[in-house]
This record gives C-alpha cells, sequence and structure tokens, in this order.
C-alpha cells in the first residue's frame, strides 16, 4: 500500500521538478546503489525519472533501508535518498554505497539509545531521514568533507566505528 506521504512526494515531483542553481530542470535520472551490511541485500535502482519519484523503486529501497532488527519497512525521504546520490556521485564511487542503519524503529532506537550516549533519543532514522553510511574506496574523512560542503543537514563523524552519518535534518555537524 503507498501512503500518504509516498503519493506527496510523487506528486511534488510531478507538479514541481527540482530547479538547480543555473535554473536547468533536474530532472535527469537519479539512481542509488545500495548494500545493507546488516542483511546483505543489494539493490540499484532508478528512483527519479521524467521529473517524478518512482513509487515502485523507493518502496524497494524502503525494504532495503528496514531495520533490520524488527524488519519494520517505513518510508525513507526522498530528499535524503537525493543527498546520498549526490554525495555518492560527487565522490565518483563505482561501488553501492554501504548502509549501516536506514529506518530504526521507536523500539530499536530507544534499544541502541540505553546501550549508546551516541544515538539520540528522537533519532531522525525513526523518521526515515537518516542513514549511517560508507563510500567504499572512499576514506571515511573524505566521505564526512564532501558531506559537510553539500550544506544539506547534519553530518556525524564516527571514524571508531568506521561510518558517516547523514540527514536531511537541519544542517549541523559532530
Amino acid at each position: 500500500m503507498i501512503g500518504r506521504r509516498r503519493l506527496l512526494a510523487g506528486a511534488l515531483g510531478l507538479a514541481a521538478p527540482s530547479v538547480l542553481a543555473n535554473g536547468a530542470l533536474a530532472a535527469a535520472p537519479r539512481r542509488l546503489s545500495l548494500m545493507n551490511l546488516h542483511t546483505g541485500e543489494k539493490l540499484a535502482a532508478t528512483y527519479f525519472e521524467a521529473g517524478r519519484y518512482l513509487p515502485d523503486a523507493l518502496a524497494a529501497i524502503d525494504r532495503v533501508l528496514r531495520d533490520h532488527r524488527s524488519g519494520a519497512v517505513h518510508p525513507m525521504d526522498p530528499g535524503l535518498l537525493d543527498l546520498v546520490a549526490s554525495l555518492s556521485a560527487q565522490l565518483g564511487s563505482a561501488g553501492a554505497v554501504q548502509v549501516i542503519s536506514g529506518y530504526r524503529s521507536p523500539a530499536s532506537n530507544a534499544a541502541l539509545h540505553r546501550r549508546s550516549t551516541g544515538v539520540a533519543t528522537r533519532s531522525l532514522h525513526m523518521e526515515g531521514k537518516a542513514m549511517d553510511i560508507r563510500v567504499p574506496g572512499v576514506e571515511l574523512a573524505l566521505v564526512r568533507k564532501a558531506a559537510l560542503s553539500m550544506g544539506r543537514g547534519g553530518v556525524g563523524y564516527y571514524p571508531g566505528s568506521d561510518f558517516v552519518h547523514v540527514d536531511v535534518g537541519r544542517v549541523r555537524q559532530w
């Protein structure tokens, strides 16, 4: 079943294509290649084409980025997918973006928060607005630097755990 958010995202994609700084329409296809490190699932999908988000591709991405602890699937924010796709392209990565964490259910987030001070109680992971990632063949510090240069949301740097957190919340870093 397609949720209201997904329908709205698709309708917005049809009604108001993104505009680049130079005024050109950003209707070029957008692709994302992902690998969920917890489930081993891989997906390469075109999720935006002809000026709109593709519901079937978004649903497939949501499934790969589900909470691996509970199996709960939640719609991922299309803006987050755009951010990760842009980041991967900017870094020139040919491999799948490795995902440590996509969606997290409130129960999973609470359990992680009890075990670690690095997990926010109101994490954007619970809203489908955050991912913890690695980009194969790219040093983690460069992934962080590139994500910060985009100025499109939060960027957390976790070199001890070997990932960068990106989200589409307010611009901030830690």
